[in-house]
């Protein structure tokens, strides 16, 4: 039985594809259209799907949207009586749904199927049911507190849900046009980073300032009994039309969401091009401090209506690692389960898994430990990508050889890292999600104080103040971070201890902590050997590990991975056994 999973005409568009209940393949479509939060249908995701899978279109039996325009619609109606918004909202609306009950026809095509041939069962699930699945129903819990936390969908910001086997019955939502993941865009956008998901810059902003003003951004938001809250819509333009929303094929655009009322408090919006000051600094921190109480109280509130010890947490807001980190600090959960695609490219998994799991009534038998779920290359592959780049690689004075074993091949890698050089590391499937975990990274020595600079100057070429990640055998853990629990995913922050933060300062954050993501010798054992070959010339069991790309997404195929060595000042290029190296 094959199920595929699509997330469309949303933002970060995806596809899934479930085998007989296992999940075999899962990518996002932006890695093939190099396009960041890339909107749209996920054609190229679809179809990497059934290359991964050994399947063709006519062999889909379900496919499940994690959309449904018709979800709440006598709110959505009551909404537009009282409200009265603009007309331009609502026609965008309008058309966003048309777009996605044309979804059908659309699959049709992607997957080939002849003429006047019956379809796949197409599912419609709503988009919060789909991030709660995402996050449960891959867990490794039989029971469980889950909770979605986003800026919308399908007319819903916040559900939460008791996670039993393979049921998740819902206790509570909030409903547009309250949302937590809006106020955080607003001054994410007051910060003056305007791009679509920018709000990982004001999270690794943050720890730079003090929360100046988190009285005046308290306000703005009013908690309720019952980890509700609302918002004071005066601040805001989402719910009006003011800001208008583009999920068309392309990049995602969300225009201006807050409302003059906002610059009265928190002074003048920054501009994109201005340098940062210290009242940005503390803004970042007042709203990541009024969002991780909010966030607390939600929490808080759902474990006493589902007083489980474990949470499956989902949503654009769950990508906020520095609030995940102290989950367990600021409520009573001891377990803490994120998968690493909890944003809206998450939905097309869990809209798969709901169909598996609610529709088809299937037992569960997956559980996710690692993302290494998309596209691999071989040695064909890179030759032809080499081959392609030859008079490129030789005006650069590079060199080229292979290294046939993981045990040659680790040690070559660990010198040059031990020596101070940067390393472009492509090996294998490409993650699922943001994060880079070992597969398609850039890798360098922790030790080194002058590391984050090397790389934001010479290679990412991004703002000084956003940190750089361990990676840490798992194992080692708890020698450097306080209280860690696994997180293959790179989803928690943790402090680092203050003796340990001087001998690995390129990961360790103003905060003295870390994002950290801990490595598995079973799930990503070529990795693990890299990692415990630099301790043993180092003494230090990790990595610096940021994703292998350069204002771009995260490279994909061989020909992206040595343009980007290529461009900048990556000193070592490893592709499957293939290492390429610059002039010392």
């Amino acid at each position: 039985m094959n199920v595929l999973g699509v997330n469309a005409y949303h933002a970060d568009v995806s596809a899934v594809l479930l085998v007989d209940g296992e999940l075999v393949a899962a990518v996002e479509e932006e890695r093939f259209r190099r396009i960041k939060h890339v909107a749209g249908f996920p054609t190229e995701s679809v179809r990497a799907c059934l290359r991964m899978a050994g399947v063709e279109g006519g062999d889909i039996h379900h496919v499940a949207i994690s959309r449904n325009p018709r979800a709440h619609a006598w709110r959505k109606g009551l909404f537009a009586l009282t409200h009265r918004p603009s007309a331009g909202l609502l026609t965008n609306r309008a058309a966003n749904y048309r777009r996605v009950e044309a979804i059908p026809q659309t699959l049709a095509e992607v997957l080939d199927l002849p003429a006047g041939a019956r379809g796949p069962f197409v599912h419609w699930v709503e988009h919060h049911p789909a991030h709660l699945a995402s996050a449960f129903f891959v867990s490794p819990y039989e029971e469980a507190a889950v909770c979605a936390i986003d800026g919308f969908g399908d007319f819903v910001s916040t559900s939460r849900a008791h996670g039993v086997g393979t049921s998740l019955d819902v206790v509570d939502r909030t409903f547009f046009p309250h949302s937590l993941g809006l106020l955080y865009l607003a001054v994410t956008q007051h910060l003056g980073f305007t791009s679509f998901g920018d709000e990982f810059k004001v999270m690794g902003l943050a720890p730079y300032g003090a929360p100046e003003f988190k009285r005046q951004l308290s306000k703005i938001i009013t908690l309720g009994r019952g980890g509700r809250f609302e918002l004071d819509l005066s601040y805001f333009t989402h719910w009006s039309g003011g800001a208008p929303m583009t999920w068309d094929d392309g990049a995602p655009t969300l225009g201006r969401v807050f409302t003059p009322k906002l610059e009265q408090i928190l002074g003048p919006a920054r501009q994109p091009d201005q340098m940062l000051t210290e009242r940005h600094d503390a803004i970042a921190a007042s709203i990541q401090a009024v969002f991780e109480d909010t966030m607390f109280h939600i929490l808080n509130a759902l474990h006493d209506q589902v007083p489980a010890a474990a949470l499956c947490l989902a949503g654009g807001c769950a990508m906020n690692s520095v609030a995940n980190g102290k989950i367990r600090e600021q409520t009573p959960f001891q377990q803490v389960f994120v998968q690493p695609a909890a944003a809206d490219n998450g939905t097309a998994l869990g809209a798969a898994f709901w169909v598996w799991h609610q529709v088809l009534k299937r037992p569960r038998s997956f559980v996710m430990k690692h993302a290494l779920l998309g596209p691999e290359f071989d040695e064909t592959d890179v030759n032809w990508a080499m081959s392609e780049r030859a008079g490129d690689l030789a005006r650069a004075s590079c060199k080229t050889r292979r290294l046939g074993d993981s045990h040659s091949l680790c040690e070559f890698v660990a010198d040059r890292l031990a020596a101070g050089q940067v390393v472009g590391w492509f090996q294998g499937r490409m993650e699922w999600g943001a994060r880079a975990l070992g597969n398609r990274s850039i890798l360098a020595d922790p030790r080194r104080d002058d590391m984050r600079d090397i790389i934001n100057t010479k290679i990412k070429f991004r703002e000084r103040f956003r940190p750089f990640a361990p990676s840490v055998l798992e194992e080692a853990r708890n020698q450097y971070f306080v209280d860690a629990t696994p997180d293959p995913f790179m989803m928690q922050v943790r402090p680092i201890f203050s003796e340990k933060q001087p001998v690995i300062p390129a990961v360790t954050h103003v905060d003295g902590s870390g994002r950290l993501q801990t490595v598995n010798v079973d799930s990503n054992p070529l990795y693990w050997e890299l990692i415990r070959a630099f301790e043993r010339r180092t003494g230090v069991p990790m990595l610096l590990n940021t994703s292998f790309n350069e204002n771009e997404p995260i490279v994909h195929r061989p020909e992206e991975a040595l343009d980007c060595f290529l461009r900048t000042g990556m000193d070592v290029l490893v592709m499957g056994t293939t290492v390429v190296t610059k002039p010392d």
